[in-house]
């Protein structure tokens, strides 16, 4: 099977695995194509925040993008643009270790998921995307907190 073919497949079980049983309150499926049919290498994902959080409230788009090498990379994963987090590029783009070096071909979409979930209320200073962001998180805490609970005021659930 070509390598695009292992990723349609691996692809294709995760959707099933997904439909059967996933986390309350995440949304991940493929991208419609124009006929109707579905686009296995995009996702269009929703992330909660968690409750107990300030992130809780907030429903939070998120995109996947899968290559013909997945399952031996990992898809590129992004909030909106300008979306405010320590490790989210301003582009949207997360940084997460699962999703660099600390890749493994077993991670599964559940999986990634839940580890951008965690890492909203638990980012990584060491590892910024965002310099002010950051260096609220660091130096201003409340006033990160304050525009954390203003951006999931931004994302409502829908349903």
């Amino acid at each position: 099977m070509a390598s695009g073919g292992v990723a349609r497949a691996r692809l294709a079980e995760e959707r099933k695995s997904w439909r059967r049983s996933h986390p309350h309150g995440f949304v991940a499926k493929p991208a419609a194509l124009p006929d109707g049919s579905v686009n296995l290498m995009l996702w269009n994902c929703v992330v909660p925040g968690k409750q107990g959080t300030d992130w809780e409230g907030g429903h939070f788009p998120l995109t996947l993008h899968f290559t013909e090498d997945y399952p031996s990379r990992p898809p590129d994963c992004k909030f909106p643009a300008g979306f405010f987090h320590v490790n989210v590029y301003k582009t949207g783009s997360v940084c997460l270790s699962i999703l660099g070096s600390a890749w493994k071909p077993s991670i599964t979409v559940r999986q990634i998921l839940i580890g951008i979930q965690d890492l909203l209320d638990n980012p990584n200073p060491d590892s910024s995307a965002q310099n002010l962001c950051c260096k609220l998180f660091i130096e201003d805490m409340p006033e990160y907190k304050s525009r954390v609970r203003q951006q999931a005021k931004r994302y409502p659930s829908l349903v």
